[in-house]
């Protein structure tokens, strides 16, 4: 439902409670910000907004919101303006924004390149494209040619190079330093020991010795320690 907003005989905090209760789907006519923003400061004066208590202050957001479509955050922002300069005006003012240096087409060589190379470092990357235009004379790399690492990095992570660069690394073995099961090589010198355990077996339900065999490879100097089941285990643990 569209209505022409006229509601000066809305003058208590009562009567917006009642109105948010039966009011749905009612929007502003006046399809311009600068309307709306008379508006609110029509209501904010008739209302004495910042004379009110803060559950007043509830009531009249949510009206206001209604009404405007503003969101609660534009409401707070637009009631400070209000505050502090006396008035709400639109904000014409626009942000500056850096021209780009780097086209679509610069981006799509960069992408190539890459493909080319299997993409390599920021440093090394850069590097190639001097080269395609000071060596190898291309003009498309007049622009790329210039690039800073840390922007050739910015580039990368585009739309535009993440939806066309594909890249696939293999996965890499983890090599796990475990023990292998191999003939020592001492070359001539003694210290390298081969490790034997034998167990000696049970008797009447009796946990048997555990034997460990020390074996000099080189001197053939033999040691035999003789562990039961729980000192045998704590050697393992």
């Amino acid at each position: 439902m569209t209505i022409h907003m006229n509601d000066s005989h809305m003058v208590s905090i009562a009567q917006l409670k009642e109105f948010i209760k039966v009011a749905k789907d009612i929007e502003f006519q006046g399809a311009k910000r600068k309307e709306k923003y008379e508006w609110l400061e029509t209501v904010l004066l008739r209302f004495r907004y910042f004379s009110l208590r803060k559950k007043e202050k509830s009531v009249l957001k949510e009206y206001m919101r209604r009404i405007t479509g503003f969101s609660d955050a534009q409401l707070t922002r637009l009631i400070a303006k209000k505050k502090k300069c006396g008035k709400i005006l639109p904000d014409n003012t626009r942000r500056h924004r850096f021209p780009k240096k780097y086209t679509p087409e610069d981006v799509a060589r960069l992408i190539d390149t890459d493909k080319a190379h299997d993409r390599l470092s920021g440093p090394a990357t850069k590097r190639i494209l001097e080269r395609e235009f000071t060596i190898f004379k291309k003009g498309a790399f007049s622009r790329l040619k210039d690039i800073s690492v840390a922007h050739l990095y910015n580039l990368r992570a585009t739309r535009q190079y993440i939806s066309l660069a594909k890249f696939f690394s293999k996965t890499k073995p983890v090599k796990v330093p475990i023990g292998t099961r191999r003939k020592p090589d001492p070359q001539g010198e003694p210290g390298y020991l081969r490790v034997d355990t034998v167990h000696q077996g049970d008797l009447d339900k009796q946990k048997g010795v555990y034997h460990i065999n020390l074996v000099d490879y080189r001197s053939r100097t033999s040691i035999i320690y003789g562990l039961s089941k729980s000192d045998f285990d704590n050697l393992l643990r």
